[in-house]
């Protein structure tokens, strides 16, 4: 497992890698004239901006509806509950599209605040729900027999339970406001993201453009520090059976209408905006938007890549999750590090760390699907790691202990015991990588072979030319195609759980 997990963060390397290649040649000087600028102080205000806005914000909501869904007696809670996973068919760049054609004066950091809360709150709403629904009663039930009251109960007793949770889920948006692109080019907020790809895509200006990708590469290791410190080394499974017993359901009482107004409000802005948008677009668009033959064709190819990228992208996981939780130290949050890192980084510089590659010392490969898949894993191994080490942390170790002294090799024991646990946790993380690879952007732009067009590419070009009409059938496939994954994503949350 090490020497894989190695092997697999030895390669998310090649990004930063390409970074110091740069800087180097750049020279020194160059370089730091680069980084110290006012542009750079700007972008990183922005940024700073943006993650202290949007975190806290997006562990409120999710952390407020994963509780009412999963712990009190709201009317419909499945319903809500599904209500809360579906904004994740959305892409971030067409949440965007939909509120600049409701709201066009609609920019700036309060613009981006708002959407990306409804664009990414479900990541963090997951993994805590999940956790809710796991939590044994009888921690409740101990502190309320303290005195305890209900309040003081989920915030001494509760909320520290959650804290592997929330910290994975905060990690996962936080690396996604660093690397976003199109949602902050259509609310027109600048990021570093999108100062990146104006570098490139007006002047090609390399040394400039990765000189803030070595910027943004310390924003990740900032937020990794972060969530390491806080999420501590406690350990989360339970041994035994416990209380086998759903918890009791709390009654809202008088909050019962502040309960549902709050769903239906954040039901309303995420999937509401976006269907009356699409629908909008649509209907002025009529028939003769929709030409099957670029369509379909763009749905295959999206479809095709998605689930092998996926695939791809939890098996390279599955090492580092396991370190994670069973071998904790400092190798190991260095090769962990090294996972996340990439995860930050805009496709575009992952890309075109690849395509300097390929063409300098491995030319066949580029412009293939062997280099376009290595990105797609790159930039979505966080996503499948934080799912996958939050399923293991859950399976006592003791189980791989009993089949190792029964006789099993550490591999089988843990392919055995530990994977067949974990397997709901594998399928969702998959699902959740598919996810991203439907909606990523400009990595597929730059590495996918010839002819090769998805849904997000064609949507691109399209909005990008303000033909906001033609684009529209382009957006809701991506969103029928998100609907399956996300459904499935929900599905194997609850398994996880028992439920």
């Amino acid at each position: 497992m090490t020497a894989i997990a190695a092997l697999v963060s030895l390669i998310s390397l090649v990004p930063l890698g390409f970074i110091v290649v740069i800087t180097f040649q750049t020279g020194w000087d160059t370089a730091v004239a680069l980084v110290f600028r006012g542009r750079v102080g700007q972008l990183l205000v922005n940024t700073v901006l943006l993650e202290l806005c949007t975190v806290p914000l997006t562990i409120l909501l999710s952390v407020s509806l994963a509780w009412l869904t999963e712990r009190t007696d709201l009317p419909g809670a499945r319903i809500w509950a599904l209500l809360a996973v579906a904004p994740l068919a959305v892409p971030a760049f067409v949440h965007s599209y939909a509120w600049i054609s409701l709201l066009p004066g609609l920019k700036g950091l309060a613009g981006g605040v708002l959407v990306s809360v409804l664009a990414y709150f479900p990541f963090l709403y997951l993994p805590v729900a999940a956790q809710l629904r796991r939590l044994d009663p009888a921690i409740e039930d101990a502190a309320a027999s303290l005195g305890l009251t209900p309040r003081q109960v989920f915030f001494r007793a509760i909320l520290p339970q959650l804290r592997l949770a929330i910290c994975g889920g905060s990690l996962l948006v936080g690396l996604h406001l660093l690397a976003e692109y199109g949602l902050y080019v259509m609310i027109r907020f600048d990021t570093f993201s999108t100062a990146i790809v104006d570098q490139f895509q007006s002047a090609f200006n390399g040394p400039a453009a990765n000189m803030l990708g070595g910027v943004l590469v310390a924003c990740c290791l900032v937020l990794l520090a972060l969530e390491a410190f806080l999420r501590g080394d406690e350990r989360y499974a339970r041994i035994g059976s416990g209380a086998a017993r759903p918890a009791d359901r709390r009654r809202l009482g008088r909050m019962l209408v502040p309960a549902l107004a709050l769903n239906v409000a954040t039901a309303a802005l995420a999937l509401g905006v976006p269907f009356v948008t699409l629908t909008r677009w649509l209907y002025l668009g009529g028939i003769e938007i929709w030409r099957l033959d670029l369509v379909g064709g763009a749905f295959t190819q999206t479809l095709v890549l998605a689930i092998a990228g996926g695939l791809m992208a939890t098996i390279a996981a599955i090492p580092m999750a396991w370190l994670s939780v069973r071998a904790p130290g400092r190798l190991q949050r260095l090769f962990e590090a090294c996972h996340y890192y990439v995860g930050s980084l805009p496709g575009v510089v992952v890309a075109l760390a690849l395509v300097t590659i390929t063409v300098r010392l491995f030319l066949p490969l580029y412009q293939t699907f062997a280099t376009l898949f290595l990105a797609y894993g790159m930039l979505f191994l966080p996503r499948a790691l934080v799912g996958l080490r939050a399923s293991i942390a859950q399976a006592p170790v003791e189980l791989e202990r009993a089949a190792m002294a029964l006789g099993r090799t550490p591999f089988q024991a843990v392919r055995q015991t530990t994977m067949r646990l974990a397997a709901p946790g594998v399928a969702a993380s998959t699902a959740l990588v598919a996810l991203g690879i439907t909606n990523e952007l400009t990595a597929t732009l730059m590495l996918s072979p010839n002819g090769v067009e998805t849904l997000a590419t064609k949507f691109w070009s399209l909005t990008s030319e303000i033909d906001y009409v033609a684009a529209a059938p382009y957006a809701l496939m991506m969103v029928l195609l998100s609907l399956p994954l996300t459904f499935l994503l929900h599905v194997q949350a609850r398994r996880a759980t028992g439920q």
